[in-house]
C-alpha cells in the first residue's frame, strides 16, 4: 500500500496498469480516491507476464515466489521496505521518483516536508512529555519506527521505549494503566467499540487518564506509510503540540 501511494501521488494514472489491492482503503490510504478507478492486482506472476509493464514496484511485503521470479527473469523492478525515520522516508521519496521519471516531483514532495518540519521545530520543544502512539486493538508504534521518529522531531518521547518495544506490539490496557503516559495519540477522535483496540479507548480507566486535553489526534492514512503525507501530518503535529504544551 505505500508504494501505490507514491505512485498515485505523483504518477498520472494513464500509466499505471495496476495497483495493490489495499490501494483503495479509504482508512489507511492517504489517495484512496485516486485509486478507485484503477485496476487491483494479486500480485502474481501471470499478471506480470499479461501486463508486461516497463517497471514493477516491490515492497517487502510481495509474494515471495513473484519476487523470486521476476528477479529471475531479469524484469526492471525496483523494491522497496518500509521506513523508520523521516530523513529515510524523504530518501526513499527521492529514489522513486528518480525510478518512475519523476524526480521533480518527488524534490516537490521532500521540500514540502522539509518545511512542514521547519515549522514544527519552531514549536518542539525539550518537554519531556511522555506520548503513547495507541492504534487498534491496543497496537503501539515502538522505539524504532517512523512515528517515534515523528514524536521526537516534536520534542516529545515515546512512552512505548520504557516497555522494550522496538518494533510495535500489543499491549494490554494495564499494562498502559502502569505506564501512565502524558498522553496518548490516537488515530481519530470518533472512536467507537467496534473492535478491541477501539473498545479500550472507552474503558473508564482510558477515560480517565486520558481526558480530550491529553491525546493528540492523527489520522492512520497520514502515518501509516513514509510518503508526501508526512507533511500534512507534521503539520498537524506542530499544531496540537503548541497546545499540549499549555495544558
Amino acid at each position: 500500500m505505500c508504494t501505490d501511494q507514491l505512485l498515485l501521488d505523483m504518477v498520472p494514472p494513464a500509466r499505471i496498469l495496476g495497483l495493490s489491492p489495499y490501494a483503495g482503503d479509504a482508512v489507511r490510504s492517504w489517495v484512496a480516491d485516486k485509486a478507485a478507478s484503477l485496476p487491483k492486482l494479486s500480485g502474481t506472476a501471470e499478471e506480470v507476464l499479461i501486463l508486461k509493464p516497463d517497471l514493477v514496484l516491490l515492497s517487502r511485503y510481495m509474494k515471495p515466489e513473484t519476487l523470486d521470479f521476476i528477479r529471475r527473469r531479469g524484469i526492471p523492478h525496483a523494491e522497496f521496505d518500509d521506513v523508520r525515520s523521516l530523513e529515510e522516508a524523504k530518501a526513499q521519496i527521492l529514489v522513486f521518483g528518480t525510478r518512475v521519471g519523476e524526480a521533480e516531483a518527488a524534490e516537490a514532495r521532500v521540500e514540502a516536508i522539509e518545511t512542514a518540519l521547519q515549522g514544527l521545530r519552531a514549536t518542539a520543544a525539550a518537554t519531556g512529555i511522555r506520548v503513547l502512539p495507541l492504534a487498534r486493538r491496543g497496537w503501539v508504534a515502538g522505539k524504532e519506527t517512523l512515528m517515534s521518529d515523528l514524536l521526537a522531531k516534536a520534542g516529545l518521547s515515546n512512552a512505548a521505549a520504557e516497555l522494550g518495544i522496538q518494533d510495535g506490539g500489543f499491549v494490554s490496557l494495564e499494562a498502559i494503566v502502569k505506564l501512565r503516559p502524558d498522553a496518548i495519540l490516537v488515530a481519530r477522535d470518533d472512536l467507537s467499540s467496534e473492535d478491541q483496540g477501539a473498545a479500550m479507548m472507552l474503558h473508564p480507566a482510558i477515560q480517565a487518564l486520558f481526558p480530550p486535553e491529553r491525546r493528540l489526534y492523527l489520522s492512520e492514512k497520514l502515518t501509516v506509510c513514509g510518503g508526501p503525507m508526512l507533511a500534512e501530518a507534521i503539520r498537524q503535529l506542530a499544531t496540537q503540540i503548541g497546545a499540549l504544551k499549555k495544558r
